[in-house]
C-alpha cells in the first residue's frame, strides 16, 4: 500500500485576533496620555485583552491596530515586558489605524495572514472580555459562521421622533425583550468580513460595528450572551469602575 505524503496534507486554517488600539480617546479629556496603555491591576488596558486571547487558545495570530508609530512602539515594548517570549506562542503583528473605526478594522483585516480562518475583532478599550467568552464565540462561529458577544438590554428604551427634539414629544416604546447591546469581540470568517468591509469602503457607507458591515452582504450572525460586565473605557470614571471589577474577580 502506498503511503500518503502527509507533508502535503492541507493545514487547518489559523484564527487571528484584531485588537483596536488607535482611537483618539477624546472623551477622556486629557486625563491620561493613552487610555489603552494605562495600568489596570498592574497591566496595560489593552494587554488584558491580549492575555484573554492567549489564555483562550483560539488564535495563532494577534494584530494590534495602532494610532501611530509611537503607540506601536509602546505596545510592542509592553508586550515583551509583561509576556516575555510571547512570540513563541503566537504571531504578533501591527497595522496602522485609519480615520474612522471601520478604516482601522479594514487595515487590521488586510494584515491577517490566513483569510480562511476566523478573525476576532475587539476594541482594546474593553479589557474584561475574558477567555471563557472567546471560547464560546469560537464555538458559535464554527457552527454558524459568525458570532458576537452581547448583553440583554434591561433598561426601558424610548425612541424620540426624527429631528431629535426633547421637549413636548411622544417617544416610541421599544420591546426590550428583543433588544441586545452589542459588545466585542465579534468573530467572522476572515475572508467574509474582509469582503464586507471592502464593500463598505467602496460604497462610502458608514457602519457603527462589525456586525453592521457583515450584514450588508446578507449574512446572519449568532449572539453569545455575556453574563459579566464588559464595559468600554470611554471617560475617566470608567478606569476606576473597571479597576473595581477586576479587584472583585481577584
Amino acid at each position: 500500500m502506498k503511503r500518503k505524503n502527509l507533508s502535503k496534507a492541507p493545514r487547518p486554517p489559523k484564527n487571528a485576533a484584531i485588537l483596536l488600539a488607535g482611537g483618539r480617546g477624546s472623551r477622556m479629556r486629557g486625563a491620561v496620555p493613552d487610555k489603552v496603555m494605562e495600568l489596570l491591576s498592574g497591566l496595560p488596558v489593552i494587554l488584558h485583552s491580549f492575555r484573554a486571547f492567549l489564555e483562550s487558545g483560539q488564535v495563532s495570530e494577534i494584530v494590534f491596530v495602532c494610532r501611530d508609530a509611537a503607540q506601536k512602539k509602546a505596545i510592542a515594548a509592553a508586550a515583551e515586558v509583561f509576556f516575555p517570549g510571547v512570540r513563541g506562542r503566537v504571531s504578533v503583528k501591527f497595522a496602522r489605524g485609519g480615520a474612522e473605526r471601520q478604516d482601522s478594522v479594514l487595515n487590521g483585516l488586510e494584515a491577517v495572514s490566513d483569510k480562511a480562518g476566523f478573525a476576532f475583532i475587539h476594541d482594546g478599550a474593553r479589557p474584561l472580555a475574558g477567555a471563557e467568552n472567546i471560547v464560546l464565540l469560537a464555538a458559535a462561529a464554527a457552527r454558524c459562521g459568525a458570532a458576537v458577544l452581547a448583553a440583554r438590554v434591561t433598561d426601558t428604551i424610548k425612541r424620540v421622533p426624527r429631528g431629535g427634539a426633547l421637549e413636548n414629544i411622544r417617544p416610541d416604546d421599544l420591546d426590550r425583550s428583543r433588544l441586545w447591546a452589542m459588545q466585542t469581540p465579534q468573530v467572522f470568517r476572515a475572508s467574509d468580513i474582509l469582503e464586507a468591509y471592502r464593500a463598505v469602503k467602496k460604497s462610502g457607507a458608514s457602519v457603527t460595528d462589525d456586525v453592521a458591515a457583515y450584514m450588508t452582504g446578507g449574512h446572519k450572525i449568532s449572539i453569545v450572551e455575556n453574563m459579566s460586565p464588559n464595559p468600554k473605557i470611554t471617560v475617566p470614571q470608567d478606569m476606576a469602575y473597571v479597576e473595581f471589577l477586576l479587584e472583585g474577580k481577584a
